[in-house]
């Protein structure tokens, strides 16, 4: 079978004529950065989550990325927060190299290029990840009010409500994509083939719209804070939870947001197992999407 079939990729589209040119044997070095990274990742909301819940089963609150990482200590603790950020270095790099190298197929027509500068900007994210989990185990990194400053210089500066306006918008956007992918399922397109994803997409599903929905509400508060020239709404994880806990029923929507974020966790580390590199894979990778067409024909 035609890998162009396995991989759900349109036979006269850009992308399989770019993979008809390349062996994948000749791309195999990436496989271990790819999941290197998606496994740093996850570890980050595996911590995040289980921590904050936590905190909230003993009557506390609900953490951000850092405040969950400062909680660890003891030699284990700091031995996660050291895996944590070597894995979001890993991860920024995969995301780096991946654009660099085209590793998707994107190409360079206009779609294609805003794609691999949309890998770049996620990859810098998450290297300020791997920075917080540096900052966690004590090293000199910059404050919270390091950040407030910088935000109030944007904002006094000409335009500054505009782009940081646009900024929220932007990341509003991010967030209605990964929620538009948790309903829509185009993630299978990515993922092989097998028991373990075939019957646990549920979870996965559910992973990726609990991401999409904190994305969606740090763009609302980003853009909440240029309408309002105040930057101290603008924040991370930690100021999606302070507000969700200002609504009805906010600790329920705090505790079931955190369970999405488990899901998020199994969706990054299934990736790091199970994720398919289009100019790495051979003439055997079946993604999940392929699988179920397959499965749909039969019956």
């Amino acid at each position: 079978m035609p890998l162009t079939e396995n991989l759900s990729i349109n036979a006269n589209s850009t992308r399989a004529d770019i993979l008809s040119k390349v062996e994948p044997e000749d791309f195999a070095w990436a496989v271990p950065i790819m999941r290197a990274g998606y496994a740093g990742r996850g570890l980050v909301y595996l911590v995040v989550a289980i921590v904050s819940l936590w905190s909230m089963w003993q009557g506390g609150e609900a953490q951000g990325t850092k405040e969950a990482m400062l909680a660890l200590d003891g030699i284990w603790g700091m031995l996660v927060v050291a895996l944590v950020a070597a894995g979001m270095f890993a991860y920024a790099i995969w995301r780096l190299v991946d654009s660099f190298w085209d590793l998707e197929a994107y190409g360079t027509e206009l779609k294609g290029i805003i794609a691999r500068c949309g890998m770049v900007v996620t990859g810098l994210a998450h290297a300020g990840v791997g920075v917080l989990a540096i900052t966690a185990l004590g090293l000199r990194s910059s404050s919270a009010s390091g950040t407030g400053k910088i935000l109030s210089a944007v904002l006094q500066a000409p335009g500054g409500n505009v782009a940081l306006g646009l900024a929220g918008l932007l990341t509003m956007g991010a967030g209605c994509y990964y929620i538009h992918q948790g309903a829509a399922q185009t993630y299978r397109e990515h993922l092989s083939a097998n028991h373990f994803t075939m019957n646990w997409n549920w979870a996965l599903r559910a992973g990726v719209v609990a991401q999409g929905i904190i994305v969606f509400i740090i763009g609302g508060l980003i853009l909440y804070a240029a309408m309002k020239s105040d930057p101290s709404q603008v924040g991370g994880l930690g100021t999606v939870f302070e507000w969700l806990r200002e609504q009805p029923y906010g600790q329920i929507l705090v505790a079931g947001l955190c369970v999405g974020l488990l899901g998020f966790s199994l969706f990054c580390f299934v990736n790091a197992a199970n994720r398919i590199i289009p100019k790495a894979a051979d003439d055997s990778t079946l993604t999940m999407t392929a699988a179920l067409k397959r499965k749909m024909a039969e019956i």
